[in-house]
């Protein structure tokens, strides 16, 4: 593999670098005052923890494609280095608006963490049903692992000023989200994405003709049925509680992010 094309793209060190600058403004004063009349946002921290999160969701959607893109490119597909996929630049996962603006606006306004663009798989040049399932695996596994990781900072480091312990635990448990959402086995996710080469040709031919839209009616659903919505993360807070997340820390990181309510 060439080195020239795994070297992250100055898109990519851009948002890194805004992240970063995220992180130590959270640092900078307490976030928030519990009081009878609840929770008193400061700005300085307030810009600070929509920075980091943001910043860091737009780095974990890179990554995640990314994750797609190396796999794929070890498996057999070398045409993602000439597509550009493995510079970790945005831009190059299909179009940069329903890639990383729709999700990251997504995000703000609903907490919903919206999968970004896809990136685009030579499947026939794979080596075996076994790596192709292993390309869909990939981006959410890369979800989990950070999560875990930032799960783990936050317990490794103990009296974290608060604003930055309220913008990793958000930022860790929306990895948590995108992991259980992108699992699931619905066609166009990539749950079913690594099942799909184990199928019959006729149920394949099913998921292909619901991919457009069975996305699209699962996020009507969560948006629009508080029962599922419920349900669907009611299972992402006990799995980030299981892996050491404090949710109420996590919900009250959303709770200042949408600065506006």
């Amino acid at each position: 593999m060439q080195r020239s094309a795994v070297r992250p793209s100055p898109i990519f060190l851009g948002i890194l670098a805004t992240t970063v600058v995220g992180g130590v403004l959270a640092t900078l004063y307490p976030p928030a005052e519990l009081s009878a009349a609840g929770i008193e946002r400061h700005p300085v921290t307030t810009l600070g923890i929509v920075l980091l999160v943001l910043g860091g969701w737009a780095l974990s959607l890179t990554l995640h494609e990314f994750g797609h893109a190396i796999v794929a490119y070890r498996g057999g597909d070398t045409e993602v280095a000439a597509k550009g996929y493995l510079t970790m630049d945005v831009r190059r996962y299909t179009d940069p608006v329903l890639s990383l603006v729709l999700p990251l606006l997504l995000l703000a306004i609903g907490g919903i963490p919206l999968p970004g663009g896809a990136v685009w798989i030579n499947h026939w040049a794979l080596r075996s049903r076994g790596v192709a399932a292993a390309v869909s695996l990939a981006g959410p596994l890369s979800n989990l692992v950070i999560g875990v990781a930032l799960t783990v900072t936050i317990a490794l480091i103990p009296g974290m000023p608060a604003g930055l312990l309220l913008g990793l635990s958000l930022l860790a448990l929306l990895q948590i989200v995108a992991f259980v959402l992108n699992i699931l086995p619905v066609p166009g996710l990539d749950g079913y994405g690594a099942l799909e080469p184990y199928l019959s040709p006729q149920a394949r031919e099913i998921g292909m003709k619901a991919r457009p839209w069975a996305p699209l009616a699962l996020f009507a659903l969560l948006i629009a049925f508080e029962p599922v919505r419920a349900v669907f993360f009611g299972v992402s807070d006990l799995l980030f509680e299981a892996i050491g997340g404090e949710p109420d820390a996590a919900y009250t990181g959303l709770f200042i992010l949408q600065f506006w309510r």
